[in-house]
């Protein structure tokens, strides 16, 4: 087989990989981050003691240490991972780690007039979460969560390191038998750019349609 023919084949089973692994993690590390966030802001002292410090363990773990705690660590112990679920797993922590933070900030960016609103209007402490509170505060985070998704996709290649047959794993095995750095590297370069561009414009899109006339202006 051709050189092209050979990366081709290897980088389209490493893209789908790739995509995988996305489609898994995006997800579930947003619905994580904003649970997260808010049990920091409402989870009373117990719930946000807990939140605080599930943020403060996985903010402070470089994302290939915590890789190497999924697959390796817990294998110590008798947890078997596979290296697609231990990786993901990694991801989603650190990441929904971090955009907790801006979960948090975006709550408490809203005024408490808000609040006070809500309670003359009836609403228990759940309904002014749910209706008044989130609606407002995911716009406002939506900027940095986007920001977050695309180095999750530009951290994916991390995954290489514990065995996940993705991306960037594809361009090292193509570069160990054909020895072309220069075209491997540059065209698995230009495919990562592909993705971060489409998830900056698709995320973007949601932010024009989500956003509302002279809210930007109260951030």
């Amino acid at each position: 087989m051709s050189f092209w023919g050979d990366f081709l084949t290897r980088l389209s089973a490493g893209t789908l990989t790739t995509l995988e692994l996305l489609s898994i993690t995006i997800p579930l590390s947003i619905i994580l981050g904003i649970l997260i966030g808010v049990l920091r802001v409402y989870g009373g002292r117990l719930g946000s003691a807990l939140a605080n410090f599930y943020v403060f363990i996985f903010r402070g773990f470089p994302l290939l240490v915590t890789m190497m705690i999924m697959f390796f660590g817990l294998a110590d112990v008798g947890i078997m991972l596979e290296p697609f679920w231990a990786a993901s797993a990694a991801i989603i922590l650190c990441s929904s780690a971090y955009q907790s933070e801006y979960v948090k900030t975006a709550i408490l960016s809203i005024g408490k007039g808000q609040s006070l609103a809500a309670r003359a209007l009836g609403m228990n402490r759940f309904q002014e979460i749910a209706y008044v509170i989130m609606p407002q505060a995911l716009r406002t985070a939506l900027p940095g969560i986007t920001n977050e998704i695309l180095y999750m996709i530009l951290y994916s290649s991390l995954a290489y390191v514990i065995g996940v047959s993705e991306i960037f794993a594809s361009a090292m095995t193509m570069n160990s038998i054909w020895v072309r750095p220069g075209e491997i590297f540059g065209t698995i370069a230009l495919v990562y750019l592909s993705m971060t561009t489409t998830a900056s414009t698709v995320f973007k899109e949601i932010e024009n349609r989500l956003r509302i006339p002279g809210f930007e202006g109260a951030r």
